[in-house]
């Protein structure tokens, strides 16, 4: 119903938010209503639950003598003089004052019409952040606004709230959106979903009261707690998407227990034979995690599994247990990896172990091309193929399984939940699809697996194979760097290999790859004893796995990288390893590297090469990877000091994003959030998808099955 319906005196129901359009707020118009459906905001609820990211004090004029370097303020000035300055960047510089103190004002975009606004004895009220400058306070580029003589302009009576936006979406028009949005929270008009029971034992404020102060809070409100999102009524807003988020999650694994899926019974020679050919004892950890899977395997609904295993835990071994139960059945495998060089390994540890056994293994990815591309999809669509392994290009529309059983995504974390599952329904018929292996060397601690991973039951590989000792690392300057070539050449001379990694120091590919290039060119000239070999991400797939294969044969003594090689590359002979500029990278990436050396039964030792001076955060990660050798406990500190968007990715498609809650900082509602599920799920199931729709509105597969 329209807003002049209501104001006709109309009796009837008012329409409730979640269906009214945002077209009926003023000064919408088609126009913008599409540009607001493009951001996700269609409805006038998705425009109370669009919130805002921080707030501005505009509620108050600060004298110029009590600003301090970092505070955001409102001031009201005279201009004393104003100059365009030449130099590497024309600027224009506005002095102004307000007898308690001095400003400069600096200006690098600026138009002539704009200086005549700075007339000398003008009269300014200005907002903007204080900064320290070469002579005196500064605001770069302040919002303002010229008074007329006697001019008495009103502050503004609330904190003002700065929302997220987009290009073509300015912040003035979502504030008066959210105003409008606001005048219409009357009882009636927006569903509480959260039962009174549970509300009174969080002891949470309601949903309508929550809103409002978020979206207007008073002049007296904690303005500390505001910004770290630690105000209660941020909390139960913060609680109630936690909530949306798990509740999806859980739904997708509740529907899935009434999918079919083929059950993979036989007990097979197969599998003996498997295990048997192995050149190495499996571990207890492993043993224990295939006889879950095995019991998954065999039941008539998919398994969705996740198998958590710190590197070099053997999670690979497990998997193709796993691959070698579905292939004895009759059936197909697909295995998925996040990078070429991952699945290259994949396909040659897979090749290697199956060839004996009679199982053929194919290969895909985004570079076969032409005829040997058509030789992979015949096989797969024929069931010539038992298997087959490769990277995004899996779930390309032409790709078909004849009896695709078992998906196996390694790395899950670098792909969306709906890549996930694309490829899953490859070898969907009806009701039936397969089973889901999803596995990972980056350990989650238990908030993040809540939140990201409630679909899934969880397996843990916490033993590493007998022989394994712990890498030494140390951090060392890279003015030292001279001492480090030496004990590179000290470790070939006793017959070990080395790798040396050179990390991201330019965001461009191509000169990161260049930088590899000359490092390896130095240090060929430096070591001319040794053989130093090159990999790196713009290389052929053919070259980098020839070069790999020359490393792993112990042709090459010292291996030139980028971070290609962070995760699947197994070369036990590799006793060294050196990350130049290690100080870069986060610490599941530098543990992940550190994980190539370590694998077979001589002392490794790993060398973090940084660039001083060093950050706090970056000294403080270079430390724990000095003191600690455990995925886990690394996974934890890394989380504490990055948040959960670096630590995983952000970018990666379908990754969850939240309006409001932290995963870092709301861990204490994790608890709570699995406990109230439990409670809708049971007693409100008729509640679960609307809460899901307010928060979540369209994200891609998402409590889908």
């Amino acid at each position: 119903m329209s807003g002049a319906a209501e104001r006709s005196g109309d009796k009837r129901p008012a329409q409730t938010l979640d269906a009214l359009p945002v077209a009926a707020l003023r000064g919408v118009g088609p126009r913008s209503a599409e540009k607001l459906a493009g951001f996700g905001l269609e409805t006038v609820q998705d425009i109370l639950f669009h919130l805002p990211r921080r707030y501005e004090d505009r509620t108050r004029i600060v004298p110029i003598g009590r600003l301090r370097s970092g505070d955001h303020a409102v001031i009201e000035a005279d201009v004393d003089l104003a100059e365009v300055k030449f130099g590497k960047r024309r600027s224009l510089l506005v002095r102004v004052s307000d007898g308690s103190g001095s400003l400069l004002l600096r200006f690098f975009h600026f138009s002539r019409a704009q200086q005549q606004n700075f007339a000398r004895g003008a009269r300014l009220r200005i907002y903007g952040e204080v900064r320290r400058g070469p002579a005196m306070a500064e605001m770069v580029h302040p919002e303002y606004q010229r008074l007329a003589e006697d001019e008495r302009l009103a502050v503004e009576e609330r904190l003002t709230p700065i929302y997220p936006t987009t290009e073509g979406l300015h912040q003035l028009t979502l504030r008066k959106l959210g105003e409008q949005a606001v005048d219409m929270l009357q009882p009636g008009r927006l569903n509480e979903w959260l039962p009174d029971g549970l509300l009174a034992q969080l002891d949470f404020t309601d949903l309508l009261s929550a809103l409002r102060y978020v979206h207007r809070p008073p002049p007296d409100a904690d303005v500390t707690a505001l910004e770290e999102g630690v105000h209660p009524s941020q909390q139960r807003l913060a609680f109630e998407e936690l909530l949306a988020h798990h509740l999806s999650l859980r739904r997708v694994r509740l529907r899935a227990r009434h999918l079919q899926a083929e059950p993979l019974v036989t007990r097979s020679q197969l599998l003996q034979a498997f295990f048997a050919q192995l050149p190495f004892e499996l571990t207890d950890a492993q043993r224990r995690v295939i006889d879950e899977l095995l019991a998954d395997l065999a039941q008539p609904h998919p398994m969705m599994r996740l198998v958590q295993g710190d590197v070099g835990s053997g999670k690979t071994v497990v998997a193709a247990a796993a691959a070698i139960q579905a292939v004895s059945c009759g059936c197909q495998v697909a295995v998925m990896a996040p990078t070429e060089l991952l699945a290259e390994q994949h396909f040659s540890n897979f090749e290697g172990w199956f060839a004996s056994l009679g199982v053929k293994v194919g290969w895909l990815s985004g570079r076969v091309k032409g005829k040997a591309r058509r030789q992979v999809l015949e096989a797969l669509a024929g069931g010539e193929l038992q298997m087959v392994i490769g990277t995004h290009a899996l779930f390309q529309d032409d790709v078909a399984f004849r009896r695709l059983a078992l998906v196996v995504i390694d790395e899950q974390h670098r792909f969306g939940v709906h890549q996930r599952l694309a490829l899953r329904d490859k070898g969907r018929a009806g009701d039936s699809v397969p089973h889901q292996l999803i596995m990972t060397a980056t350990p989650i601690p238990r908030t993040l697996s809540m939140a990201l991973y409630a679909d899934l039951d969880a397996s843990v590989i916490d033993e590493l194979p007998p022989g394994r000792t712990p890498v030494q690392t140390v951090a060392i300057s890279e003015n030292r760097r001279a001492e480090v070539v030496q004990r590179v050449r000290q470790a070939c001379g006793e017959g070990r290999q080395v790798y040396w990694v050179c990390t991201l120091i330019e965001e461009s590919e191509s000169l990161q790859c260049q930088a590899a290039e000359d490092t390896a060119t130095a240090l060929a000239e430096a070591l001319p004893e040794l053989s130093v070999g090159l990999v790196h991400g713009r290389m052929k797939d053919s070259d980098k796995t020839r070069r790999m294969a020359e490393f792993k044969r112990g042709d090459i003594d010292l291996l030139v990288a980028t971070t290609v090689i962070e995760v699947g590359v197994d070369v036990p002979n590799a006793s060294l390893m050196i990350v130049e500029n290690a100080e870069r990278l986060g610490l599941s990436q530098l543990h992940q590297l550190r994980g190539r050396v370590g694998r077979g039964s001589a002392q490794s030792s790993c060398v973090l090469m940084y660039r001083a001076p060093l950050s706090k955060m970056a000294r403080k990660r270079l430390a724990v990877m000095r003191e600690s050798n455990d995925g886990f406990e690394i996974a934890r500190q890394d989380l504490e000091l990055r948040g959960p968007g670096e630590v995983l990715g952000t970018r990666q498609t379908g990754m969850m994003a939240f309006r409001i809650a932290d995963l870092l900082r709301d861990r204490p509602l994790v608890d709570k959030v699995e406990a109230a599920a439990e409670q809708l799920l049971d007693k409100y199931p008729e509640r679960v998808g609307s809460i899901i729709r307010r928060w979540l509105g369209h994200a891609p597969r998402y409590g889908q099955v």
